[in-house]
């Protein structure tokens, strides 16, 4: 999952995108405004984390624009006060969530994945695919009650496919969800991590179809 962090202070910036790299999020980073406003014209996110007080455009007037051109993505708030004003400005702009800094590295992670759970529209904690099963709450693939070993761009690219289970994914939308902006996209990489992802379900009745010409899709063997 892809997430946009705006923030101008560095080594917030730093600690927090670290952190969120280490939960297997691709993370894009903005220090100001106008540069937010920008990508979130051309890019897809799963969640912004939008500083509200910014060099050359607020968040707030960021999040104004981005709802008024039709964006639905799940914006969490950054704030520096908590105080009943911020909070309105936070809602009445479109924000489905804020947090005070300086905020608990746990608690903007569960505020992350809520947003994320309520986008996905799934009320159960767990979504399945034969015996493969994705647990909502960590982001973890489990196979016959074991934890699946995967890595990072491996465990992004089954994510994707088991969030829009039953539903072609193109091999474009794998590209713009596993690299960040200062990454080169690479198709030839996609072919590799769907490879080493069979392997690991060559065992499983869960399937990674190829849909030549449009992508993949992740489907049951016993459907």
């Amino acid at each position: 999952m892809k997430l946009l962090l705006v923030e101008d202070n560095v080594e917030l910036t730093t600690w927090v995108a670290n952190l969120l790299r280490a939960q297997n999020f691709v993370v894009d980073c903005v220090a100001d405004g106008e540069g937010a406003d920008t990508v979130l014209t051309t890019q897809h996110y799963d969640v912004v984390l939008l500083d509200m007080r910014l060099p050359r455009m607020s968040g707030k007037d960021v999040l104004s624009r981005l709802r008024r051109r039709g964006g639905n993505v799940p914006v969490l708030m950054l704030t520096a006060h908590g105080s009943i004003e911020d909070k309105v400005d936070c809602f009445s702009a479109g924000a489905d969530d804020y947090v005070v800094k300086p905020f608990d590295a746990r608690e903007l992670v569960a505020r992350i994945k809520a947003l994320i759970r309520r986008q996905v529209g799934e009320k159960s904690t767990q979504l399945t695919c034969g015996d493969l099963q994705y647990l909502t709450d960590t982001r973890e693939f489990r196979h016959q009650d074991a934890p699946l070993a995967l890595r990072r761009r491996e465990h992004m690219i089954l994510e994707m496919l088991i969030l829009h289970q039953g539903k072609t994914v193109s091999k474009n939308s794998l590209m713009a969800s596993m690299f960040s902006l200062d990454e080169e996209p690479s198709a030839d990489a996609i072919d590799i991590y769907i490879h080493r992802l069979r392997k690991h379900l060559a065992n499983s009745s869960a399937r990674i179809m190829t849909l030549r010409g449009l992508g993949y899709i992740l489907r049951s063997n016993t459907q």
